[in-house]
């Protein structure tokens, strides 16, 4: 079983009364404490060989539980256009922190396999490496583009003719501001050469910063409310540039609306 969804229904947001005094006095130690355990219970079942689609997804809702529990704020929509694929997808989606790694899977995985295309310095964490490669992502350099050109391609073909839908995030590094010009179209080469949908995913992330020496590790800005948006699924034709401007669009315009 893949593991239970994190609602049932089009659309999620915290309840109200979430977080005790001390979490919400201490952000950002007591969320790293409640995922450091995370990380540590799902590297010790990837060693053995134990860590499934189940144990994935319980590791993500409950990261969405830690953050909540500091006094952060989900809200999600468009969870129809996920529950209503008859295929694997391609979900393409700007990249804000490395919180969408952690939160993508338990809105997803209960419906379809997923792979992420991550960096390769991903793989090589500790104890984070041991998960991420136990969900046989797409690894890439990031250094020369033709040669992540290939192996996505090659490899995001593999998995999506075994059913297993791939994430991409087409921008050369996570930032706080979406800029279309670092927006590759990466995403839509890979669905239209799949014959697979391409499916937009708007998100902001910024409630887990981006830190100064170490990129992952940030402060946790809870006031931030995290949004996660899915867009309707996409079939390519042709070369895919009007899909392309319509998913730069799609996340443009939401992240902009997040902003007032």
């Amino acid at each position: 079983m893949p593991g239970a969804p994190l609602t049932e229904s089009d659309a999620y947001r915290t309840p109200t009364g979430r977080g005790g005094p001390i979490a919400r006095r201490f952000p950002t130690v007591c969320f790293y404490l409640s995922v450091l355990t995370i990380v540590r219970r799902a590297s010790a079942l990837a060693r053995r060989g134990l860590y499934d689609d189940a144990c994935w997804v319980e590791s993500s809702r409950a990261t969405v539980a830690a953050l909540e529990a500091v006094g952060g704020r989900f809200a999600i929509e468009g969870l129809e256009h996920v529950r209503r694929l008859s295929s694997p997808a391609v979900f393409i989606a700007n990249h804000m922190s490395i919180l969408e790694t952690f939160v993508l899977p338990c809105l997803i995985v209960p419906y379809r396999p997923l792979t992420f295309v991550i960096k390769e310095s991903l793989v090589t964490y500790p104890w984070f490496g041991h998960v991420m490669r136990s969900r046989d992502p797409i690894v890439v350099g990031r250094e020369k583009a033709r040669d992540d050109l290939r192996v996505v391609l090659e490899e995001g073909r593999r998995r999506l003719a075994a059913g297993v839908s791939v994430v991409i995030f087409p921008q050369t590094t996570r930032a706080l501001d979406f800029d279309p010009r670092q927006f590759n179209t990466l995403g839509v080469k890979l669905a239209a050469r799949c014959g697979v949908p391409a499916l937009p995913v708007a998100l902001k992330t910024d409630a887990w910063g981006l830190g100064k020496r170490v990129k992952d590790f940030g402060p946790i800005a809870p006031e931030k409310t995290v949004h996660i948006r899915f867009g309707e699924p996409l079939w390519v034709c042709g070369a895919g540039k009007k899909e392309h401007a319509g998913i730069v669009s799609f996340i443009g315009r939401e992240i902009e609306g997040w902003k007032r």
